[in-house]
């Protein structure tokens, strides 16, 4: 699939927040926000992002000028971590594994880590596409699912 990546606009945060309330995503990403129908806190958690030095955050864009999704880069240098959503109707396209793909040519920094529940199958394989090795699991709270799960850490080794 071809998607482009750009700066996250006013204009996109409505299809974000629209996708990242999807209960069936909210479900497989796992880690998420306490309330992810909470539009404030939404906001205000995407106000921080674009502001903050540190984070590089871009909008999916697809060959029509839809909003596909996110992806971003975010942590301190030595443990930088990837992360992404890609909205429920463009899944199994390629679309996530393109958007990071894209991310990571424009990115120099090295290793990169990312984290995904266990279960996320499809995660994990976009990941490998793009060169992450599992490097260890470990379990942590989910607020999606409101119990510890299984959770897979990959790195992109340098």
């Amino acid at each position: 699939m071809d998607v482009t990546l750009r700066e996250v606009r006013d204009g996109d945060l409505p299809a974000l927040f629209a996708q990242t309330s999807d209960p069936e995503g909210i479900r497989l990403a796992a880690f998420t926000a306490e309330d992810p129908s909470d539009r404030a806190w939404f906001d205000a958690h995407w106000e921080r992002l674009r502001r903050d030095p540190a984070v590089l955050v871009r909008t999916v864009v697809g060959v029509h000028g839809e909003v596909l999704g996110h992806v971003g880069v975010f942590g301190p240098p030595e443990e930088r971590e990837v992360t992404y959503w890609i909205g429920r109707e463009y899944w199994g396209r390629g679309a996530a594994t393109a958007a990071l793909r894209e991310l990571l040519a424009a990115l120099l920094e090295r290793p990169l880590h990312a984290r995904v529940a266990a279960d996320n199958g499809g995660s994990v394989r976009v990941l490998e596409k793009c060169g992450f090795v599992v490097t260890r699991r470990e379990r942590g709270f989910a607020n999606a699912r409101g119990e510890e799960i299984d959770e897979v850490v990959l790195t992109l080794p340098g």
